[in-house]
């Protein structure tokens, strides 16, 4: 995230900035903690901010954003995909990604479309965002007809997940959904494999990092992961990945993309309204037809994207493949 508002912010100084000053990037870590997420946003908030990019976790977006609410500052998250972010019908709050009640629902059409898959065992790691998108597969499942024969909990940070595994493995799941992030994905990968499981392990976008295949090695292989499109075959994105390169040697995180996206939407409404009154930036963000490094975009009232697609990928020789 970090990177897409550095290249964000270098573009628009080297023009001249905003309304006639330099853009000054306060940075915060919330360090995936929601009590730190609290202490980040009231920090910018005393600082003057005029509006963040983030949070990345939704447990960490969820209760910032009433600070920044409070606080009148514009929220952009370009990562969190809990339905709740913009349930709540905060004035302040956008989400340039997409929900994961529209990610459950084609993780879960897949796996019974495509997969033709009905012994499904469902893991979260208990956060708001893994239980969140396990929940709304589930509830997707359910709509197919399909009911989870186990659903259960890990702890992050953990380092032997083979007790529940191994409770899970005696109804002889066809399919282990996992709501969370690529680290633990890895072990529990790794650990099914160790205990002779043929599981065919899905997830979703908080495990699309190129960590996950290598790391978790052979015991990736085979696995599906729900996330957006390739970024790397968006025309509108490839300026963006260009300078990302040149700047830090390596290609677009995850969701690199999506923070520069937006700053530069921040940007671009400051510009236009010639104002840092944040109502007056929320205005125009959602009554706007956005021209972005994604395409078109646009929100509906709530602050969501009105389109926001989801593919399949499965992990192919340590690589990510986008199925068609």
């Amino acid at each position: 995230l970090k990177n897409g508002v550095i290249i964000a912010v270098e573009e628009w100084n080297a023009r001249g900035g905003l309304l006639g000053q330099k853009i000054e990037i306060v940075w915060g870590d919330d360090q995936h903690d929601p009590k730190q997420a609290v202490a980040v946003a009231n920090k910018f908030v005393n600082e003057g901010v005029v509006g963040v990019i983030g949070h990345f976790n939704s447990s960490s977006s969820i209760p910032a954003s009433t600070i920044y609410r409070d606080g009148k500052v514009i929220q952009l998250t370009p990562a969190s995909t809990n339905p709740l972010f913009t349930e709540r019908g905060l004035w302040n709050v956008f989400r340039v990604c997409g929900r994961d009640d529209q990610q459950g629902s084609v993780a879960a059409d897949f796996i019974v479309r495509k997969l033709k898959k009905k012994k499904v065992a469902v893991l979260h790691d208990k956060t708001t965002y893994g239980q969140g998108l396990a929940d709304e597969t589930v509830k997707a499942l359910e709509q197919a007809k399909i009911k989870s024969v186990y659903y259960g909990s890990i702890t992050q940070g953990d380092k032997d997940y083979r007790s529940v595994l191994t409770a899970l493995r005696q109804y002889d799941p066809e399919i282990l959904f996992y709501g969370g992030i690529y680290p633990e994905a890895v072990l529990l990968t790794k650990q099914m494999r160790e205990l002779g499981m043929k599981t065919i392990f899905v997830s979703g976008d908080g495990v699309w990092a190129k960590e996950f295949p290598k790391i978790a090695g052979k015991a990736a292989e085979g696995a599906f992961i729900t996330f957006t499109p390739d970024q790397t075959k968006i025309k509108e994105a490839q300026e963006v990945i260009r300078r990302h390169k040149e700047k830090f040697g390596a290609g677009v995180g995850a969701y690199t993309v999506y923070s520069y996206v937006a700053g530069v939407l921040l940007f671009e409404a400051i510009t236009a309204t010639r104002s840092t009154d944040s109502v007056t930036i929320a205005d125009y963000i959602k009554r706007t037809k956005w021209k972005t490094a994604l395409g078109p975009l646009q929100f509906d009232k709530k602050g969501d994207v009105l389109v926001s697609p989801y593919v399949v990928w499965e992990v192919k020789d340590g690589k990510f493949v986008e199925l068609q």
